[in-house]
């Protein structure tokens, strides 16, 4: 039964590090859109900075819709060999984003097409972002769910 309540945890903090993930690399986007537009803080009127209350989390549900397959596989590996580092994290962002490009480039006549190399860089940008604060939330802890894993980062099992 304690050992139910810990995957159910876990499973949930999982969940809660891909939201803030898909938020972050959302907002990361969105900052980048506006600072191609030549937006700087400085010329933030208040419909720009409300204008990022909605589209924020809007890009996000995009984001996490088109990610869940390739993050799904990136998660499960890093919580069965128990990942804990930022660096794997961060590159497997880049990768899941890499693996969003390379679904919607075969994909015939899709509008999510990126083909310009300052947009590709900024979606596996945003990838690495996510992964960077999927680390912050919940991949700090990755395979904790184990019987013989530490309990947080910084100790060793026993």
């Amino acid at each position: 039964m304690n050992r139910l309540v810990a995957y159910i945890v876990r499973l949930a903090m999982i969940l809660f590090g891909y939201v803030v993930a898909s938020l972050a690399a959302s907002a990361f986007l969105n900052i980048l859109f506006l600072a191609s537009l030549g937006y700087a803080p400085q010329h933030a009127q208040p419909a720009a900075t409300a204008s990022l209350y909605f589209s924020i989390p809007f890009v996000a549900l995009f984001v996490a819709y088109f990610a869940f397959m390739p993050a799904a596989i990136v998660i499960l590996v890093a919580e069965i060999l128990g990942r804990r580092d930022w660096l794997y994290y961060a590159l497997a962002g880049a990768v899941v984003a890499a693996a969003f490009l390379g679904l919607v480039d075969h994909a015939q006549e899709s509008i999510f097409a990126v083909t310009d190399t300052s947009g590709i860089m900024a979606v596996i940008g945003g990838g690495m972002v996510g992964g960077i604060f999927y680390w912050l939330s919940a991949g700090r802890w990755a395979g904790s769910w184990w019987k013989d894993a530490p309990t947080s980062p910084g100790r060793s099992g026993s």
